[in-house]
């Protein structure tokens, strides 16, 4: 197909419309093995994703040793305990009941860095914003976020975490910044609505909201 070819019929639109809205951070998984031909063609889509001239600095850890998985875990249950302590009443009972990760079930584990020291991209675009090579990772990692979606697949973000200890613990450079530890496989259901929502910890805007300037 041409590229001038290349429009999308309604049907695609709404399909596309219908994945956005199904993506959901799943913490919840089955403990089915991800099928790994699978796997590979997801991980295409970081392949396919702008970065800031061309840099291409996303650095993907993949998880798999037990003694890894435990230190990662001991991390996020003690970034948690340490969480908690922050809230108080009703939002803390809520937040207690709250599973905010899937890492005790989850088949692949991923750790995904940005490279800040890479010299690939010539610092086009970020020598002024230095911030844009790690925008570009996250603009990469939704990108697999859809394709894991369209897979049959579901991905959790854990953000609970103390950076710096996991960094040690997966022995990664100095120089990657850590962007995310990814849960990846079969969600256990599905939904439109976020589970935060649903257990009353946050709610949407009711629509997008913009300023003119």
């Amino acid at each position: 197909m041409e590229l001038r070819d290349a429009c999308f019929s309604q049907e695609f639109r709404s399909q596309l419309e219908l994945l956005m809205r199904v993506r959901r951070d799943v913490r919840r998984f089955r403990t089915d093995p991800v099928d790994e031909a699978v796997l590979s063609r997801c991980l295409d889509a970081f392949r396919f994703a702008p970065s800031v001239g061309l840099s291409e600095p996303w650095r993907i850890l993949r998880v798999d040793s037990p003694s890894a998985r435990d230190a990662a875990l001991r991390n996020f249950e003690a970034a948690n305990a340490e969480a908690l302590k922050g809230y108080s009443g009703e939002r803390a009972e809520t937040y207690s009941q709250l599973k905010l990760s899937g890492m005790r079930e989850a088949p692949v584990q991923l750790a995904v860095y940005c490279d800040d020291s890479t010299t690939k991209g010539q610092r086009l675009g970020a020598a002024t914003m230095p911030e844009m090579r790690k925008y570009s990772v996250v603009t990469a990692v939704t990108l697999f976020w859809l394709a894991l979606r369209a897979e049959g697949l579901g991905l959790g973000w854990v953000s609970v975490l103390d950076p710096d200890q996991l960094n040690r613990d997966l022995d990664a450079p100095e120089d990657w910044a850590l962007i995310g530890y990814f849960c990846v496989g079969h969600p256990e259901e599905l939904s439109m609505t976020p589970e935060l929502e649903t257990k009353g910890w946050e709610t949407r805007y009711p629509a997008l909201q913009m300023e003119t300037r």
